[in-house]
């Protein structure tokens, strides 16, 4: 009895243990889903604001919203790319440290123009555009390399495996309209006449007799064939030997 009070009481406990462990795994789930949503949409009203900056501020506000609009677009962008076609191609890990270490890069720039945006000095701002230009121009064209080359690499092994799947194709069309392929060259059966056989063995009979001439003839008639010399066939038995008395 008090065995079946302790698996009882064994499985108690396992069955709460396990309900707080998916409790606690569901909660946490729960929670990433919330924190994605809040940086998603944190990400989209950034965009949106960059926007309207950029199209309806002018002079260094406008400029600053441009290349933190570009950059933010190009890094994203790239970031996709890279990670939907590592989880199909493993050769693009690679590519994907690279860009991680880009990113480092590219975080410290959003940052620094975000900073100059609020910064009252306009006049060293713009003092300083043309080197923000340039580093923005120089990652965003690193992150472009890096996604145009998967996208063609993508592309590349697409059309292989099209250009395989287009010549399997033409074969089994090939093979399913086998009536319209006329044959090259009829065959032609080469039949023999009946008794050719005969014929030609008595032809041949009748060439030997006149070769051999009436005095090997006359020599055959009288020389007695050997027994010990054995026939063709097996069922064919030598003459034998006439005897006198």
């Amino acid at each position: 009895m008090e065995a079946v009070i302790l698996i009882l009481g064994l499985l108690f406990f396992a069955f709460v243990a396990l309900g707080v462990y998916a409790g606690v795994k569901a909660i946490g789930a729960a929670k990433r889903g919330v924190d994605r949503t809040i940086t998603q949409a944190r990400r989209t009203v950034e965009d949106t604001t960059l926007r309207a900056k950029s199209y309806g501020q002018a002079g260094v506000g406008g400029e600053l919203a441009q290349l933190r609009l570009a950059l933010r677009t190009s890094m994203r962008a790239t970031q996709e790319a890279l990670q939907s076609g590592a989880a199909e191609d493993a050769s693009l890990s690679e590519s994907l440290g690279l860009f991680q270490r880009l990113s480092v890069h590219g975080r410290e720039l959003d940052d620094e123009l975000k900073r100059l945006e609020r910064e009252p000095d306009r006049a060293t701002v713009a003092s300083l555009l043309p080197g923000l230009k340039q580093r923005t121009a120089r990652i965003t064209d690193s992150a472009d390399s890096l996604r145009w080359a998967a996208r063609d690499r993508a592309r590349h092994f697409t059309d292989g495996d099209l250009d395989a799947l287009n010549a399997q194709i033409d074969v089994e069309a090939g093979a399913l309209r086998h009536w319209t392929v006329e044959p090259e060259e009829p065959v032609r059966r080469q039949e023999e006449p009946q008794g050719g056989g005969r014929d030609q063995g008595q032809v041949q009979g009748q060439g030997s007799r006149q070769e051999r001439g009436p005095a090997d003839d006359v020599a055959q008639a009288i020389t007695a064939p050997d027994p010990r010399l054995q026939t063709e066939y097996p069922w064919q038995k030598a003459a034998r030997p006439e005897t006198t008395n």
